[in-house]
């Protein structure tokens, strides 16, 4: 359940080495064979984060695109998605298929994803191969084209991956659907895979007028990360994104969210062996690290979804799941500390046997009241902040965690030590503090409950074969 309509925390590190104790947790600055990484900017607005990492001779080279799902316009939905994978189709000196096939020549991986924010594009290789994967980067960022038959074949595999992904998938239709209750005018309410009726509809000129209005070098940043020289990564990012033409990035129209005044319910059937339900929340979203009330309530929340749901035998699942008389078989609570677009707390769970979405419903919101009336003690705060910093520390093992996590800074406006920011915000986070958002954010007026009701499996049904293979 726990990839279904949840933020997850871009736990934002740069180079950190962590010392901790029972009583604390200090950050104690760069571990051993650690740089710090270094940003540049192109004279055509196009930006270059470099972070070396010398402890194997691999590299990462990433492109994110500061355009996802909640850019698009009603009637082309899924867009933005399509057009990542028509990124893979050529260009004038490249044919379908080529990149990747030239990627793996080399040694390498590669793939892409779309979020609602973001589109982004990624590459693993030997080090040696950098200079061939940022020509090839640069060359279909700037020359991207490929023909109408290649269009439609490849929206018949993102039509696939929507049928597979969601329409087979029950949970996956309530919360789309939630979506749409939830959020009214924030463009977050529509799918990035987008709505099989705009799929149906789209056309190859859609995605050509996306790409050139978006794919632009002042929306996109460069980040490389591995056993790699700064200098001559700027000078190679230079030589073949630099003589792309700058172009001015379209104004954003702001679509705030209306304020919700009451409590918001709505129910899905489908076959399906179990009920579900899910609680959402709106909450405050950090948007910088300044200690401003929104800032700190949002890292508050945070900790208080990690204190019920952030370790194995947490509140929520000691409470629900263990007792002899259970009401849940599953739980899980998450919080969205930040995004282009307003952010969640969501709490989930599946009735256990005899029990019914709204008896779990309750207990959910019980656990939260529980905090709210007796607070937190010391040692679950230490427990969920020691496992955050020990987290941080194995992701410094990851080249690909470590560039993906500089690239998620740059799309929300954060410094590039936006990951040691974040550590001693957290640390900083006080049990009043979990216990006031708790008492304050968790009534009705902010609340969207939905409710998947089971209806009857045909035991003769066959499971549906995929028509295409998908890309991803």
């Amino acid at each position: 359940m726990k990839q279904h309509f949840r933020s997850f925390l871009l736990a934002l590190t740069s180079s950190l080495a962590i010392l901790f104790t029972p009583a604390q947790a200090q950050i104690t600055g760069p571990a051993p064979n650690q740089e710090k990484p270094q940003q540049f900017q192109l004279a055509n607005g196009l930006t270059l984060i470099v972070k070396p990492d010398r402890r194997a001779p691999t590299a990462v080279h990433m492109l994110y695109v500061r355009v996802g799902a909640m850019d698009e316009v009603d009637g082309t939905t899924g867009v933005a998605h399509v057009l990542e994978h028509m990124m893979f189709k050529g260009t004038p000196t490249t044919t379908p298929g080529e990149f990747s096939r030239k990627v793996a020549a080399l040694g390498g991986r590669e793939n892409a994803f779309t979020t609602r924010d973001q589109t982004g594009y990624f590459q693993q290789i030997p080090a040696g191969g950098l200079e061939e994967v940022i020509r090839l980067e640069a060359d279909r960022f700037a020359n991207n084209k490929w023909a109408d038959d290649e269009f439609k074949r490849e929206l018949e595999v993102v039509k696939e991956e929507r049928r597979s992904r969601t329409d087979d998938n029950p949970r996956a239709q309530m919360y789309e659907q939630l979506s749409g209750v939830v959020f009214q005018t924030s463009p977050y309410r529509r799918p990035v895979v987008g709505w099989m009726s705009d799929l149906e509809s789209l056309t190859p000129d859609d995605a050509r007028e996306f790409f050139r209005k978006w794919y632009v070098p002042a929306n996109a940043a460069v980040v490389v990360a591995g056993d790699v020289d700064p200098q001559q990564v700027r000078q190679l990012v230079e030589k073949y994104y630099g003589s792309i033409p700058a172009r001015a990035v379209p104004p954003r129209k702001p679509r705030e969210e209306t304020e919700q005044a009451g409590i918001r319910r709505m129910e899905f059937k489908a076959p399906a062996d179990q009920a579900y339900i899910g609680l959402a929340f709106k909450v405050p979203q950090m948007r910088s690290f300044e200690r401003t009330p929104e800032n700190t309530d949002a890292l508050a929340l945070t900790v208080l979804s990690a204190v019920l749901d952030g370790y194995e035998g947490a509140r929520l699942g000691r409470a629900l799941t263990q007792a002899a008389d259970r009401v849940a078989d599953a739980v899980d609570a998450s919080n969205g500390l930040w995004g282009r677009g307003p952010q969640l707390f969501t709490l989930a769970g599946v009735p256990a046997k005899g029990k019914t979405p709204e008896q779990v419903e309750a207990a959910l919101r019980a656990e939260v009241a529980r905090v709210a009336r007796d607070g937190v003690t010391e040692a679950e705060l230490q427990r969920v902040k020691t496992r955050w910093i020990a987290g941080e520390i194995y992701k410094l093992d990851s080249v690909m965690s470590q560039a993906r996590e500089l690239g998620n800074a740059w799309l929300l406006g954060l410094p590039l030590n936006a990951g040691e920011l974040l550590m001693q915000r957290l640390g900083e986070v006080t049990a009043d503090q979990v216990k006031s958002v708790a008492a304050r954010y968790f009534g009705d007026d902010q609340l969207s409950v939905g409710i998947l009701r089971p209806l009857p499996v045909d035991p003769n049904r066959k499971p549906r074969q995929p028509a295409v293979q998908t890309r991803h």
